[in-house]
């Protein structure tokens, strides 16, 4: 059986104590897993300034030569997995295997990763706003005529990471670009992107100091975010409701994204039924960045209805599909809770499940002993119904119909919105909306991510602080506040 050792400062350590995480479809064991406790753990976390020390006699440029050499390595090489090398093709069959992805999609948020590491220049000049990457080598410098300074608010990074989808990992790829080790928690169904990434920047020439990697319980996660300076957390949003009020975390919870069609594009709404589709549908419904909601100004039964249509049609297919679009549940147990939380949903009036009505089968669909969640339309008559704004790992979407003159108000939080409309009032108040986390203006999906700009939140921000910098030069003074 494939093992999954414990990374201590880069160094393999297999535990006495494992967890056994089963094939999603045969359920029978498929990888073995060290398994990290809390006093390891913070015996470690110990030496964390030992590792920042030796990151920060790296210069930004040569980590950033190491993060595009890595880019190949993930992507193209076989690297070390415990004993035993993996490849490409053997990494994306093992996240298949454990999460239900199909391989289409391991592989496609597989050049996800890829390509945040090629481009991992432009992705630290979206989170700098362009300052000149040598300040942070020499701890000050010149900024457009400026004095600049900014020191590290920790010496390293736990991060708490989820199951659901290996893009994810993409987020907090960057750190070691701005000079910060890494202390990561793995999901329990998705242990192997982490491992491949920091193998990846390993074999790349990136200090194996660096990396932390400790597969662990509830206990053992909360002491890495608690002994890590900054951190940062995947979860639902009860079990961030433990860290909501302490800022050393940044939370990455449900996204509520949405699409919103304005009273200047919305008669047209035909022309982009497609994108709102793909929006839905991308990724299997599985990213904060799916659109959980289609908000609209007119035409709202229409909508729902040729959406329903569509998604109606989409069937389980065999995870070697290339054509598979939606995801089997590692635990089919999940799969009916879930379904049972949206039948709740229909206790309270005003809403309708369109998806259902326009196909023979329920939304529990068995699958070659997989268990799926058919796409799901429900059109919600008011803003205000359970259903208008919730989102699952499934494609599912609500149709809400409100005036414009609601909007954004209306909307909630929303991680992305795709706000497709050219008017001009109501752009500005999108822009000025604290609601709206991504602003997307005209016809952009919602998962459509330009990484030379922050996602969620800003990891440079959360990595640094800037200070006031004053330095003396011949009768003259610079100074920053």
């Amino acid at each position: 059986m494939l093992h999954i050792p414990i990374l201590r400062r880069g160094q393999a350590y297999r535990s006495m104590d494992v967890v056994r995480v089963p094939h999603h479809r045969t359920r029978e064991p498929y990888v073995e897993i060290s398994q990290a406790n809390v006093g390891l753990i913070r015996r470690d976390l110990l030496q964390a300034g030992e590792a920042h020390a030796i990151l920060a006699k790296f210069t930004t440029d040569e980590l950033l030569a190491i993060c595009a050499r890595a880019a190949g390595h993930f992507a193209n090489d076989a690297l070390p997995l415990g004993d035993a090398p993996q490849r490409p093709e053997d990494y994306v069959e093992q996240v298949s295997a454990t999460t239900g992805l199909p391989f289409v999609m391991c592989r496609a948020n597989m050049k996800k990763v890829q390509h945040v590491l090629a481009e991992m220049r432009s992705v630290l000049a979206g989170l700098t706003r362009r300052l000149d990457l040598r300040v942070l080598d020499e701890g000050y410098g010149d900024a457009g005529g400026q004095a600049m300074s900014f020191f590290p608010r920790a010496s390293a990074l736990g991060v708490v990471l989820p199951s659901n989808s290996p893009g994810v990992h993409s987020l907090w790829a960057p750190a070691i670009a701005l000079k910060m080790p890494l202390v990561l928690k793995p999901g329990s169904a998705e242990p192997w992107t982490p491992w491949r990434i920091a193998q990846a920047l390993m074999m790349a020439g990136c200090p194996a100091e660096a990396f932390c990697y400790y597969p662990t319980d509830h206990a053992g996660a909360g002491e890495i975010l608690r002994q890590c300076g900054r951190g940062i957390f995947f979860g639902d949003s009860v079990s961030m409701r433990a860290w909501e009020r302490d800022p050393r975390i940044e939370l990455h919870g449900p996204g509520y994204s949405k699409v919103v069609l304005a009273d200047d594009t919305v008669d047209d709404w035909e022309k982009h039924l497609d994108l709102i589709a793909a929006s839905i549908l991308n990724n299997g419904g599985r990213s904060c960045v799916n659109a959980s909601g289609v908000w609209v100004t007119r035409h709202g039964d229409k909508i729902a209805e040729a959406l329903a249509a569509r998604l109606a049609k989409i069937a389980p297919r065999p995870a070697d599909d290339p054509e598979a679009q939606i995801a089997p549940f590692a635990d089919a147990s999940v799969a009916r809770r879930i379904s049972r939380m949206i039948d709740d949903g229909f206790d309270e009036p005003g809403v309708r499940d369109l998806t259902a009505a326009a196909r023979a089968a329920g939304r529990v669909a068995e699958f070659e002993g997989c268990t799926y969640l058919l796409p799901t339309i429900v059109r919600c008559e008011s803003p205000a119904h359970p259903l208008a704004n919730r989102e699952f790992l499934f494609p599912f979407a609500s149709v809400v119909q409100v005036p414009q003159e609601q909007l954004p108000e209306a909307l909630g939080p929303s991680l992305v919105v795709s706000a497709i409309t050219a008017d001009q009032k109501l752009i500005r108040r999108l822009t000025a909306s604290p609601q709206v986390g991504r602003l997307n203006i005209g016809a952009i999906p919602t998962y459509q991510i330009g990484w030379d700009q922050p996602h969620e939140g800003n990891l440079f921000d959360h990595l640094y602080a800037r200070r006031a910098f004053q330095q003396l030069v011949g009768q003259t003074s610079r100074s920053v506040h």
